[in-house]
């Protein structure tokens, strides 16, 4: 089972969220991370995504 980390980050004007997943490769089955910085809001459309 993948595991998701969701780390909040405040700047002076934004309020921006840093998410984490764990995404398997369909070649080597290896699992890698990939990040991206959002806003809260779209967090869970983004952690629900495939690939």
């Amino acid at each position: 089972m993948a595991k998701k980390t969701v780390a909040t980050l405040q700047t002076s004007s934004k309020r921006l969220t840093k998410a984490m997943k764990m995404v398997r490769s369909p070649k080597s089955g290896a699992y890698t991370f990939t990040e991206a910085v959002m806003a809260p809001e779209e967090v869970n459309g983004w952690l629900a995504k495939q690939k």
